[in-house]
């Protein structure tokens, strides 16, 4: 096996890597997974959750595209909630709360099970560079494996030092140690490389809270799922629970400010700025008298506890003080403190948009190494570098995707073109056509280029084909048939809304707010009848529904799509010499320089170039 070459190694078996490593497997190449610890694959380091506001939008489009991230969440949630159903389904974002173990677990099945990949346990130490093209790792036995492309998912294990009050020492997470030669190797090569910072709360133990003061969060009633196929919707769900602290809680935190290495300039990365230290928090909200906490279980068979928004690297005696004056958490015990953890990131703007690096063909670089935080934006990362990675050693051309055509197109675009100082993280406010980029037709945008690409299996295939034909043929019907006053009237009236003169469009009716489809079906007959076999395909309806009911919403986004990607279109030559262009704005030929946007597209949101820069551009193309 040592003397092998492979066509695709990958380094790191966090949830980018996992994708990365099933991708280009499942493409067809010959792939190595190179991990520090053959136990932690996939582990959930932080919080035990997939999805969330926008990041569930990401766990579909990886499902859609072949990806096995919503399978494996499906496999091991023990609770499902839709977040945002009070607001528009654009809004709308699956989240599963997950067991730990067996999430691992999952991954480590799915990826044994696949033929073209093999596994080596090792640190990697340095890769091998020959005239700027990558052609393997040497591992800290000093073992190489030569290959075609390398793609780094190496997480927050880079030169990784964990911060406990003044207390500090390497580690990629707790209990493991860091990743060193990696960076130093890069930067001498050209790479420019910064420091980030995260965190992580203090793990409970579950049998010393009192619940019964906690608000309890409940999953949903009729709970989904996150994947397309036939995965398994819970039967049964464990609970979550809500508490909050208060003014003696903060007064005790704020004894080990000196103390802390936040606020004492040990810590030189900046952290998540959407999901702040505790202490953070009660610096910088200092008005509020109260944070909230969600007590979050570890899993079905497990009495750890995960307290979600009491992140800190406080010192490990202050945490326990101040947790004791939570109510409920009067006689906790604590598993280990939180902590804080620095490590190295390369600024992403020395990507292409297929996550490629510009200095060292074969190279490719995924999740945190980008500057990312979060699970979900790891994986997609890792799916797509793993893609790309399989056509580079192919000659293939890559696989972008672009912003009007999924959150992971929205993700990287402003990874590359924009970049980022301190952790990114998705929200819908980021997409310009969130109408088109829902969680539900994840699967119609993606998954016919996960066909194409051959990540798409025949089952998937088989699925996917005949939920489209039901999509057609329930909208057909929903377009044709009409509804009559007689059977519609009384229920229309409950509902304050207008009654029906003559006989009437389903369609029609489905576009007043205060109609939806079920309840129409249940009070008109005819049209039960009609959709008799789709009764009990509810993704179907409620996708047909949504279609109707924002079609002048999703025909407007279409259009500025449209106007958009005529620029998308009108490629930038990589040679072209920006300062020789003297009618651009100083800042616009420095920008332009640096960056080396694909397209005028990709220009036109590079921040600080103005619309009449890309005019400029648009006449010296001869355009």
């Amino acid at each position: 096996m040592i003397d092998q070459e492979y066509d695709v190694i990958v380094v790191g078996a966090g949830h980018a890597g996992c994708e990365a490593a099933a991708a280009a497997a499942n493409m067809g190449s010959k792939t190595l997974l190179v991990t520090m610890n053959m136990q932690t694959i996939a582990q959930m380091s932080c919080n035990p959750a997939m999805g969330g506001i926008a990041k569930g939008q990401i766990v579909r489009e990886i499902d859609a595209l072949g990806g096995y991230s919503g399978i494996v969440s499906d496999k091991s949630a023990i609770q499902f909630r839709m977040l945002n159903r009070s607001k528009g389904p654009a809004m709308w974002s699956p989240r599963t709360q997950n067991d730990r173990m067996l999430f691992s677990s999952e991954w480590r099945q799915v990826l044994e099970g696949l033929p073209n990949l093999d596994f080596w346990q090792d640190m990697v130490s340095s890769l091998i560079i020959e005239k700027g093209v990558s052609r393997g790792i040497i591992t800290g036995m000093g073992i190489k494996f030569r290959s075609k492309s390398v793609v780094l998912t190496n997480g927050t294990f880079l030169n990784g030092i964990i911060h406990i009050g003044e207390k500090q020492f390497g580690g990629g997470r707790a209990g493991e140690k860091a990743s060193t030669g990696i960076t130093e190797q890069l930067v001498e090569a050209g790479f420019t490389a910064g420091r980030m910072k995260t965190g992580t709360p203090p793990r409970l133990d579950g049998r010393s809270l009192n619940y019964d003061v906690m608000e309890e969060q409940f999953g949903d009633e009729n709970p989904d799922k996150f994947s397309y196929i036939d995965t398994n919707s819970l039967a049964e769900q464990r609970s979550c629970h809500i508490a909050y602290t208060n003014d003696e809680v903060h007064s005790i935190l704020a004894t080990g400010f000196e103390k802390s290495p936040m606020f004492t300039g040990r810590i030189q990365g900046l952290g998540p700025r959407y999901c702040p230290s505790i202490e953070d928090k009660i610096t910088r909200f200092s008005e509020r008298d109260r944070h909230q906490l969600f007590v979050e279980p570890e899993g079905w068979n497990t009495v750890e506890i995960y307290l979600n928004g009491f992140s800190s690297s406080l010192p490990e005696d202050v945490q326990y003080a101040a947790l004791r004056k939570i109510k409920g958490f009067e006689n906790v015990k604590m598993f280990r403190p939180g902590y804080a953890i620095e490590y190295d990131y390369f600024p992403p703007l020395q990507l292409k948009h297929t996550l490629e690096t510009k200095l060292i063909k074969g190279l490719f670089f995924a999740g945190q190494i980008n500057g990312t935080t979060g699970y979900e934006e790891a994986a997609c990362q890792g799916l797509m570098a793993g893609i790309n990675a399989h056509r580079y050693v192919k000659s293939k051309e890559g696989f972008v995707l672009d912003r009007s055509e999924a959150y992971i197109g929205v993700l990287i675009d402003d990874l590359i073109t924009k970049g980022t100082d301190e952790p990114y993280r998705m929200f819908t406010s980021r997409a310009e056509f969130r109408t088109l980029l829902r969680q539900d037709n994840a699967d119609s945008r993606l998954t016919p280029k996960g066909i194409e690409l051959g990540l798409v299996d025949e089952k998937r295939r088989e699925i996917f084909e005949e939920k489209m034909n039901a999509i057609l043929e329930v909208t057909n019907i929903v377009t044709n048939h009409s509804v009559s006053p007689e059977e519609a009237n009384q229920w229309l009236i409950s509902l304050n809304t207008g009654e029906l003169s003559q006989k009437t469009k389903t369609k029609q009716l489905l576009s007043r707010p205060q109609v939806n489809l079920n309840d129409l079906i249940i009070n008109a007959p005819s049209l039960k009848v009609k959709l008799e076999k789709y009764l009990s395909k509810t993704d179907v309806l409620n996708g047909v529904e949504i279609d109707v009911k924002y079609e002048g919403y999703i025909i407007r986004e279409r259009e500025l799509v449209e106007k958009m990607n005529r620029l998308e279109y009108i490629k930038l030559n990589d040679s072209l010499d920006y300062n020789k262009i003297e009618s651009l704005s100083l800042e616009a030929r420095q920008k332009l320089t640096q960056i080396r946007p694909a397209t005028l597209g990709q220009a036109s949101r590079i921040s600080g170039i103005n619309p009449s820069d890309i005019s400029v551009l648009m006449v010296y193309i001869g355009r």
